[in-house]
């Protein structure tokens, strides 16, 4: 496949979620998000892999600066305190890692946002699960049809795609939007 071939086949993608993925669904999770923060609770985010380094990206936006100069916000990624994550899945599971720390940093208020290409990965699943009993609301984003995170998902920001480099791509511009509509709107407060 030629450059050119690829990039067109982003675009096709990225053309797709734009059709897919329901505006009102992204603003419902962005003013959730807002209430969180605005309150003083935490945005928690998680992922595995790539989806990890997305969630780093993310609080690395949210906590420093995406566009503006202004406060800090209380985000928490739950992939980045290699103690934490080596402790837990020694002792006892990879499979509920994530599940831990939202035990730990979750609570009424605090919202949980979890970034899954198939939207089954396993620990992604139980810290949901565990939001779930803590009364929190949950945010995905998933590859196409949401998998096992769907049901579990107060919002569901689903790409319309099964290969991951392009899920990826197109959760980038989400969570870029995000971000954005995060840091304006706390900035109006």
């Amino acid at each position: 496949m030629s450059l050119r071939d690829y990039l067109a086949k982003s675009a096709e993608v990225l053309d797709r979620a734009a059709s897919a993925i329901p505006q009102q669904t992204m603003e419902a999770a962005i003013d959730c998000i807002v209430a969180a923060l605005s309150a003083g609770h935490p945005l928690l985010v998680c992922g595995n892999g790539g989806s990890a380094t997305d969630a780093m990206h993310i609080a690395g936006e949210l906590v420093a600066r995406f566009l503006r100069d202004r406060r800090a916000f209380r985000v928490i990624c739950l992939c980045e305190n290699p103690a934490v994550l080596t402790a837990w899945s020694n002792d006892c599971s990879f499979d509920t890692v994530f599940a831990r720390q939202v035990e730990a940093y979750g609570g009424e208020g605090a919202v949980l946002l979890g970034l899954s290409t198939s939207g089954t990965s396993r620990n992604v699943v139980a810290a949901f699960e565990q939001a779930r009993r803590m009364g929190m609301p949950t945010i995905a984003l998933t590859g196409e049809g949401g998998g096992k995170l769907a049901p579990l998902a107060d919002f569901l920001l689903a790409v319309p795609s099964r290969h991951t480099p392009l899920i990826q791509q197109v959760h980038l511009c989400l969570y870029h939007y995000l971000c954005e509509h995060v840091e304006r709107l706390l900035a109006e407060l």
